[in-house]
């Protein structure tokens, strides 16, 4: 069974409290406003290196016996499945909790085999609100829970002002720009139903042509941008056909990420940090995670972009 929810993280707060003083595992680079989902609960965790630099996750750091769960990602998009499936059938007693939110309707997902999995959709798809929770194996789901939330209202109207702001109308971005926020911190935690525009619109989205659009696009970028520069190098890679969430750059320093964002946001161009982490709070403890963190961005190209929006990215990046 698969169902839409409001926020698929909520997921969480159904499985994995059956594990309660259990050990719950994550990657080094999660985003840590999941974590905070589940310290209410006294779960545990531990970490597990895994990095977007193409080497997939170091599953000799990953420490997990029968009773834990073990949350892996598609990172960017561009992990390959083998090395999980391998890691399932020689710990059988580990349920594995797979988040394909950077690639939703990847051959690894269409195909997974894990005991659960789930996606956000709002991070590849034009929707304000929504999540996929579904079991390969057929096993019991939790149902929504409460009501629809107010986030997807916030969400929705954000994007909206978004878009005529960026055809020349004179919106204020802060105004946008906070009614995101808020509909982002209204959505956290949420079990109830995708909102209304979401269910309705999710059905009638060509999902196919969306995905393939921002592939198309990430490539061209990393095709124009070429050998890279001196200030920051490309990320890439993935099995044959992965779609890459957007264009990873890792910057020299976090000094120059931080400047490169300045630049960017400059000429209109507001690339987001997957994941800003607090050394000196909440944190996984992985120096080279913090490192990575640090001094990565994402260059947002995708399906809403054409070839003149990706060759003036790149324009300002060669600059």
């Amino acid at each position: 069974m698969l169902f839409v929810w409001f926020f698929v993280f909520c997921f969480g707060f159904c499985v994995f409290c059956c594990y309660l003083w259990s050990f719950f595992a994550l990657c080094v680079g999660f985003c840590d406003c999941f974590l905070f989902r589940f310290v209410v609960i006294f779960v545990l965790f531990t970490f597990y290196r895994h990095l977007p630099d193409g080497a997939g996750p170091r599953l000799a750091t990953l420490r997990a016996a029968p009773g834990d769960v073990v949350l892996t990602q598609n990172l960017f998009g561009r992990d390959d499945p083998a090395p999980w499936d391998a890691w399932r059938r020689a710990h059988p007693g580990v349920p594995v909790v797979e988040d394909h939110s950077h690639d939703p309707f990847s051959d690894w997902a269409r195909h997974s085999t894990a005991p659960y999995a789930m996606a956000s959709l709002r991070k590849t798809l034009p929707l304000p609100d929504g999540g996929l929770l579904w079991s390969p194996r057929g096993l019991d789901l939790p149902r929504p829970a409460g009501e629809r939330g107010a986030g997807a209202d916030l969400k929705l109207a954000a994007m909206l002002l978004k878009q005529a702001w960026l055809a020349g109308r004179p919106v204020p971005k802060e105004m946008f720009r906070a009614l995101q926020q808020r509909g982002e911190q209204a959505l956290l935690g949420g079990a109830g139903p995708a909102s209304t525009v979401t269910a309705t619109l999710l059905p009638l989205l060509d999902v196919a042509g969306l995905r393939a659009a921002s592939t198309r696009n990430a490539h061209a970028l990393v095709a124009a941008l070429g050998a890279g520069s001196p200030r920051w190098r490309l990320l890439t890679g993935g099995p044959a056909g992965a779609a890459p969430f957007r264009v990873q750059l890792l910057c020299a320093s976090a000094a120059a990420r931080d400047a490169l964002l300045g630049h960017l946001g400059e000429h209109g161009i507001f690339a987001p940090v997957h994941w800003r982490q607090d050394r000196d709070g909440f944190t996984s403890g992985d120096g080279e995670a913090a490192d990575w963190a640090a001094r990565i961005l994402t260059v947002p190209v995708d399906h809403r972009c054409g070839p003149e929006d990706v060759r003036r990215v790149a324009a300002v990046l060669g600059h």
